[in-house]
């Protein structure tokens, strides 16, 4: 398996409409994902002392995180208000394999920084609300 370009991940925002249309979020430097799960253990004394986990039970989760400087685009600009409202969406995740991966998420974090004579720039953080799906 060949290595992946990081500029390959992107972080997409739905338009609202249906059918979702995505836009790449401008000016992303940096993206991460984080796939979550939280066991159920169902140990009991017959497990010899070992501790014992049901398969597909608990709570599993995806958090996104990405970095960027500020362009001023419109998807920017509607993660800003999401932020603000607490609006869940639909996004989507692309790798340069193909692979994407859509969901409901909420901005959980949305930073803004900047330097004297330099580029603003910003943080974001996504927590998944409902099921991730690999489409």
């Amino acid at each position: 398996m060949a290595a992946e370009k990081g500029s390959a991940f992107l972080l997409k925002i739905g338009d609202g409409a249906s059918p979702v249309t995505y836009s790449t979020i401008a000016g992303l430097r940096t993206t991460q994902m984080s796939i979550n799960g939280e066991p159920v253990a169902i140990t009991s004394k017959d497990s010899g002392g070992w501790r014992q986990l049901l398969s597909g039970a608990g709570v599993r989760s995806v958090s996104v995180s990405g970095a960027g400087v500020f362009t001023g685009s419109d998807a920017e600009l509607r993660i800003k208000n999401h932020a603000l409202g607490g609006v869940i969406d639909s996004y989507e995740l692309s790798f340069e394999g193909g692979e994407r991966m859509q969901g409901a998420f909420l901005v959980t974090r949305l930073d803004y920084s900047g330097d004297y004579n330099g580029e603003r720039s910003y943080i974001l953080s996504l927590e998944s609300s409902g099921a991730v799906a690999s489409v």
